[in-house]
């Protein structure tokens, strides 16, 4: 019995031991994991978003592109970070993949973008403890962030014989930002136009304006669409928002005094993409405010003692600049201005002898100095 009592204490004080020694060796392998430093890990790099918005439209011989610059990146933090966009077109099958445009075409355009001088210093504006005013201004002398990019590609005579070569041939265009370290970011959506032979450019248009619209006209041809376009120094900005089939536009923008321009082209569709012809040389008009106001209504006297008060209803012109009151003896007497200026009020107090019998009349007059014809004229004699 002693023996076997002695047997287990000994296998027990073994036991605890190698337990002991395992728990060390545990502890000192968890102690060696959390002291030991690796390499650090790399930054991550931001990426600015796709260019947004990106419309292709082709005039003539030349395709004129917009879109908006990014302005965030794609972890939605902002400043973006990008130095530049570039602008890359493929000439082929209308299937082609923003992937495809980007590796296989050629780089028609780079515009400088405004870029943060540190590209991790950025800001989320869902977090209510950062602020945008913390953020370092963007450097450089390109475009702001988030503003419009315009780019012009004039059409190369390869583009055309690539047309007649390949039935259905399109210039297919995509946008993508440039890091300030040269990496690229997200590509946009591509953007289409036909390489077909642009239609016949219309006849020069006709311009004429009354007091609410001006009118743009042009001769009818073959069954045509058309877009019309105001034309300033050095640039057109189109004024149908879709191309129309009637031969006339109508523009509701009335400014006295301004100079508008107009010139139309002529719209053909290929496959669901549009090609604009040359336009039309311009036709001009300065808008001159020749227009008088409606002659007012409602001419009223009441005579008291010495006193004929007059009053009328108002007119509602826009640019009404007031009213001229007129005055002469009954019976027959010619009408002459009794206010020196025009008045902007709608009554009048007339003080004149007693017994005496007068005609009055009154014009409405606007801020050019254009004047109505004279209301119905009222007879009337204070007492």
């Amino acid at each position: 019995m002693r023996t076997r009592h002695s047997t287990q204490s000994s296998q027990s004080q073994i036991f605890s031991a190698n337990s002991a020694v395992s728990a060390l060796i545990v502890l000192c392998l968890f102690c060696v994991a959390c002291g030991k430093k690796g390499p650090p890990l790399p930054p991550l790099v931001k990426l600015p978003v796709a260019p947004s918005d990106l419309v292709a439209a082709r005039r003539a011989d030349t395709v004129d592109l917009h879109f908006t610059v990014p302005a965030t990146n794609t972890d939605s933090s902002r400043p973006a970070n990008v130095a530049r966009i570039e602008v890359y077109a493929l000439t082929g099958p209308a299937t082609v993949s923003e992937a495809e445009v980007l590796k296989q075409g050629t780089k028609v355009a780079t515009i400088a973008v405004k870029a943060p001088r540190d590209p991790n210093a950025t800001f989320d504006p869902d977090d209510p403890d950062q602020s945008e005013a913390d953020i370092e201004p963007l450097e450089g002398a390109g475009l702001d962030q988030g503003a419009v990019a315009r780019v012009e590609e004039k059409l190369t005579a390869a583009a055309a014989a690539a047309s007649a070569v390949t039935t259905g041939a399109v210039r297919t265009y995509v946008g993508v930002g440039i890091t300030t370290k040269g990496r690229r970011g997200q590509p946009s959506r591509r953007a289409a136009v036909p390489l077909a032979p642009p239609p016949p450019s219309p006849p020069k248009p006709d311009v004429s304006y009354t007091e609410t619209a001006v009118t743009v006209t042009w001769p009818p041809g073959p069954p045509m669409a058309y877009n019309v376009y105001e034309v300033a120094a050095s640039s057109e900005t189109q004024l149908t928002k879709s191309p129309i089939s009637e031969p006339q536009y109508t523009d509701a923008r009335m400014t006295w005094g301004a100079t508008r321009c107009y010139a139309v082209r002529s719209v053909e569709t290929v496959d669901r993409l549009t090609v604009e012809s040359d336009a039309t040389p311009p036709a001009c008009v300065t808008l001159a405010d020749t227009f008088p106001p409606a002659a007012p209504k409602g001419l009223q006297g009441v005579a008291t003692e010495g006193v004929i008060d007059l009053i009328w209803d108002a007119n509602t012109e826009t640019d009404l600049d007031g009213y001229i009151l007129l005055r002469g003896v009954a019976p027959g007497g010619e009408l002459a201005p009794i206010t020196p200026a025009a008045i902007r009020e709608t009554s009048f107090q007339d003080r004149v002898p007693g017994g005496v019998r007068y005609i009055y009349a009154v014009k409405a007059v606007d801020k050019a100095g254009n004047a109505s014809e004279p209301s119905e004229p009222i007879e009337e004699a204070a007492r």
